[in-house]
């Protein structure tokens, strides 16, 4: 048995194995192609999101490459869902699901095939890291492409535009004929999310991890780049094949924090909070929320990027992408060189040739001028978060927040408040019941955070949840609030009124509630009555770990 196929080979060798090899040729395997390594070519294309539309033109060439390079390979695909479509309804409580699914089905085909090894194509926010999380599981050799980020709009637009546009509509600013020009122009083809909205955050921490080629995660969805690039990694996992290199020898714990540290200074999302901690447990790293407030005491914010900053991704791609970004950061000694990646070379040997930006680029700050002196991810704790909870503050809103409380128990209350002009500079709009199990699934609080850029409230009134946040989100915004409402976390006591206390740079949440009056409202407390008790939804809500631990589904310690 050639150490290459070492799990091919059971599937097809031998006498035995003639009925497989009967339902193989069917796909058009020949005699040779049983003598090579077989590689799986996990495709998340899909004709429900522009984010991926694309991908099955990627599978192609990646499985080119890995033909080219002596083995055999097999695309075959996992779902996704799309954020951008699903945001403020039903439908997003589907999102972080749709994680767990695309990693369930991603180690249960290629383990049930026998693949070799694995190259993974993921466009949009879930599906990069549940193709990780898949890859981690199996631990074969294998290398994850990005999809690429989509081309800006007119006039600058992005999808971020048009969930503003509704917030503008509301207030008044803006007319309905102008907001579906935005519609109709903001999106113009394939590719991911035009900022440095969650994926592309995922696809710059994935390269910075070493699972990714040099350069995949700042290229053009639709580019001669992006094409060799899926080529190139058909041929690299062949060459990983060679050496025995898998993702474990890769996702270390030095790698994990390469990957926060790339995240910070791009002025990531959120969500890479959540995923990088799944993504670690996958793989048996010790990682936690703590370590993202070390890493961040010392690392700047670099990049002017949007949601927060002007520029889109694909203008980061044009002067470069994170490649010299990451040179700078190595330089400046916050990177550990040391790291393997999926090139069989360390990343130091990666960057060594790598130029630095133009003289005249804006986009990414000197490290002695940046947007922000250290994270602008900020773990807080205090009696409304004793677990924890994720804020994204760049400085741009302030570093404090103080007000009265405006309760919801639901996305959809808090939204129609928000449009119809109940809220009030000062509120602090506690969104509850939105948490893994509460939910469940955990939404993504786009719809209700651009409501409020929209409304032009921002920097007048803060937004907190046991939800979660789009990438695209920005103001004084709090998720992740844990233990989570659902569950009896203090979130759930709070009341309209009650005056809470957000500080960043002490890092803590307070609702100013004495003890002796909030054990009087736990003991009124009851939880409400599960939303589903059918499906993969009711499934979820019963084996999900809290979102400080990554909202993982397989926590069995």
């Amino acid at each position: 048995m050639s150490s290459k196929r070492k799990y091919s080979s059971v599937v097809v060798d031998g006498v035995g194995k003639a009925p497989a090899r009967a339902m193989l040729r069917a796909t058009g395997f020949t005699d040779d192609d049983f003598r090579r390594p077989q590689v799986g070519v996990a495709s998340t294309w899909s004709m429900v999101t522009p984010c991926n539309m694309h991908i099955d033109q990627l599978a192609d060439r990646a499985r080119d490459g890995i033909d080219g390079a002596g083995g055999k390979g097999v695309v075959f695909n996992t779902i996704t869902i799309s954020d951008g479509i699903a945001n403020g309804t039903e439908g997003m409580k589907y999102s972080l699901v749709s994680r767990e699914v695309i990693a369930d089905s991603i180690e249960t085909v290629a383990g049930c095939e026998g693949f070799d090894g694995i190259v993974a194509i993921g466009g949009c926010d879930k599906n990069m890291p549940g193709c990780l999380i898949g890859l981690a599981r199996l631990n074969r050799p294998s290398v994850f492409v990005y999809g690429g980020t989509i081309a800006p709009g007119a006039n600058h637009t992005d999808i971020i535009s048009v969930f503003e546009a509704v917030g503008q509509h509301a207030r008044g600013d803006m007319d309905l004929i102008a907001v579906k020009q935005i519609e109709e122009t903001a999106i113009p083809g394939p590719g991911s999310c035009g900022g440095m909205y969650t994926a592309n955050t995922m696809a710059s921490a994935i390269e910075a991890l070493g699972m990714s080629l040099p350069g995949s995660s700042s290229q053009d969805a639709v580019s001669a780049d992006k094409s060799l690039d899926c080529q190139r990694a058909g041929e690299a996992v062949m060459a990983l094949l060679e050496k025995n290199l898998c993702p474990r020898d890769i996702m270390t714990r030095k790698a994990f924090e390469n990957a926060i540290t790339v995240v910070i200074a791009l002025g990531g999302s959120t969500n890479a909070v959540l995923h990088l901690l799944a993504m670690a447990h996958a793989v048996d790293v010790p990682l936690d929320i703590d370590d993202f407030s070390r890493i961040g005491e010392r690392v700047p914010v670099l990049a002017d990027l949007r949601p927060s900053g002007q520029y889109m991704m694909s203008e980061l791609v044009a002067i470069g992408g994170i490649q010299p970004l990451m040179k700078r950061l190595l330089e400046a000694g916050l990177l550990h060189g040391e790291c393997i990646t999926v090139t069989g070379r360390t990343l130091a040997e990666n960057l060594a040739n790598v130029a630095d930006y133009p003289a005249d680029q804006a986009i990414i700050l000197p490290m002695d001028k940046p947007v922000k002196a250290s994270s602008h991810l900020v773990i807080l704790k205090g009696n409304l978060a004793p677990e924890g909870a994720v804020a994204k503050i760049t400085g741009k809103e302030g570093l404090a927040f103080a007000g009265n409380a405006r309760v919801f128990h639901s996305e959809e209350q808090a939204q129609a408040a928000i449009l119809g002009g109940a809220i009030n500079k000062g509120d602090v709009i506690v969104i509850r019941y939105e948490g893994p199990r509460g939910g469940p699934g955990m939404r993504e609080m786009l719809s209700p955070t651009s409501a409020v850029m929209g409304r032009g409230l921002g920097k007048d009134v803060a937004l907190i949840t046991d939800g979660r946040f789009s990438g695209g989100s920005h103001g004084f915004v709090v998720g992740h609030i844990t233990p989570e409402a659902m569950q009896g976390g203090p979130l759930a006591l709070v009341e309209d009124g009650d005056r809470i206390v957000i500080d960043a740079q002490a890092q803590t949440i307070t609702l100013e509630v004495d003890d002796a009056q909030l054990a009087a409202r736990r003991d009124r407390w009851q939880a409400p009555p599960p939303a589903v008790r059918r499906g993969v939804l009711a499934k979820y809500a019963r084996t999900v770990a809290s979102a400080s631990r990554g909202a993982v589904t397989d926590l069995y310690d």
